[in-house]
């Protein structure tokens, strides 16, 4: 893949909305967010979040450039913004609804002409704790597993006081020699 359209995604949702993939000067993009500490001390309790926009139609080398990425806002506070991070995106998500249902006069410089533009976003990029607070997910406790869900292989560790996560093994091919090695792993074979 060169490029996010070389994508299964790019091309799914070019089939389920015709009319969006019918004009190429409609936006596809990339939402991404992490939280980090500003100042190198630990003593000082502050984060920071970057919201960054990608536009993602641009050509490969120009996709991710520094000066393409578009800084949508900025969450900082004493901690992490938590559950709270609806409140600070609600403006942008209200944007984003209006650029994917109604679009925006938009002039063409090349064609000198004006069109409807809209946008849409295809991707979000977090990290796992990112994820807990961009989808309202819980990324802690017995089913922390957003994929597996209620089939987490969950282990409470009594002495570390915490869950660890197992069952990996089952996603390796059937005849891999490490679903029966019961010694190495937790006393289990997983078929």
């Amino acid at each position: 893949m060169r490029h996010p359209a070389d994508s299964k995604a790019w091309k799914n949702f070019d089939e389920l909305h015709p009319a969006f993939a019918s004009e190429p000067r409609n936006i596809r993009l990339c939402l991404a967010g992490d939280g980090f500490q500003p100042f190198s001390s630990i003593r000082v309790s502050h984060t920071i979040w970057p919201i960054f926009l990608i536009p993602l139609n641009l050509p490969p080398w120009m996709c991710m450039k520094q000066h393409n990425v578009i800084l949508s806002m900025l969450i900082p506070g004493k901690e992490g913004p938590g559950d709270a991070i609806d409140i600070y995106l609600q403006p942008l998500i209200e944007e984003l609804i209006e650029l994917w249902e109604e679009g925006v006069d938009t002039h063409d410089a090349s064609t000198k002409t004006n069109f409807n533009l809209k946008a849409a976003i295809l991707w979000i990029v977090h990290d796992f704790p990112a994820y807990a607070n961009l989808s309202g997910y819980s990324t802690k406790g017995r089913l922390a597993c957003p994929v597996c869900h209620k089939e987490t292989c969950s282990l409470w560790l009594t002495k570390g006081q915490k869950f660890c996560y197992m069952g990996h093994r089952r996603f390796l091919p059937k005849d891999h020699r490490w679903r029966n090695d019961k010694a190495s792993f937790d006393g289990t074979r997983e078929v």
